[in-house]
Formats: structure tokens, sequence, C-alpha cells
């Protein structure tokens, strides 16, 4: 049997590699050349920062964003302080400085998700505009993809 490289140079496996090389081509997840994980809008990103300051532990290097099975319509979002970033997970950088790690299994959940903060007359909380949700539960805290 030939070596892989020999198979790759031949004219007749890079005819039969055609489709492969197109389906290949898709730019990577993350990173300046792929699509977006996640953006971090400048209101969350100043919340973030004064929390990660009141916090003031030299070891918590972000928070760490992930889904959890629960409530009435499958998943919901897991906030927490991080002091380490695992293999496969996805760091955000927002404008400040403060990082956002995505958890490795919530990576295909979040793609082009936007994390806000808003203060109104009722409250104040983190909120995620989730291109991938297709239904979500009545009081919001729930949603599926």
């Amino acid at each position: 049997m030939a070596p892989w490289s020999a198979l790759l140079r031949s004219p007749a496996s890079a005819s039969a590699l055609a489709g492969v090389r197109r389906f290949a081509s898709f730019p990577p997840i993350g990173g300046s050349n792929g699509k977006t994980i996640m953006t971090v809008t400048s209101n969350a990103a100043k919340r973030l920062g004064d929390l990660m300051g009141a916090r003031n532990d030299p070891n918590t290097i972000g928070v760490r964003v992930g889904l959890r099975t629960r409530g009435c319509n499958g998943m919901s979002y897991t906030m927490d302080y991080t002091d380490k970033v695992n293999k496969f997970d996805e760091v955000v950088e927002a404008d400040n400085g403060v990082k956002v790690i995505v958890d490795s299994k919530a990576v295909m959940f979040l793609i082009g998700t936007e994390m806000d903060f808003i203060s109104n007359e009722v409250g104040t909380e983190f909120v995620f505009n989730n291109p991938n949700k297709k239904t979500e539960c009545g009081c919001g805290q729930s949603f599926t993809t």
C-alpha cells in the first residue's frame, strides 16, 4: 500500500477528494478567520469588569459561560468565575480586556450569540441574544436550539 502523501498527490486521488476539499474549506470556528463564537457588548464588558474588580482574586482569569440541561425548555445559561481555560474552550476577549471563556460543550449552541447587560426598572441581568434559539419558555430562562 502506498503512503498517504503519495495518494494525496496522485491525479486519481485529487478528483476523489474534490468533495472533501469543498467540505474542508469551511472556515474554522473562532479566531480571526472564523465565525465569532460570542460577542460581548460594552455594557456587559463594563459590568463584568466591575464584578471581576470587586472579586479581587488574583487567580480568577475571567468568566466561564456554559449551558446546563434544565428548565421547562431544555437548556439554560450558566456563568461562573474561572481560573483556567480547559482544552477546546473558546476565549472571547471583551473591549476592556475581560475574558469570557465559552465552555467547549456549549460552543456549538452559542455560535453568533451576543452577551449583553441590561438595567431597567424591573432589575438588572445579563442577556444572551442567541440566533440559534428556536424556542424559549415564558420566563425566558431556558431555550431549545
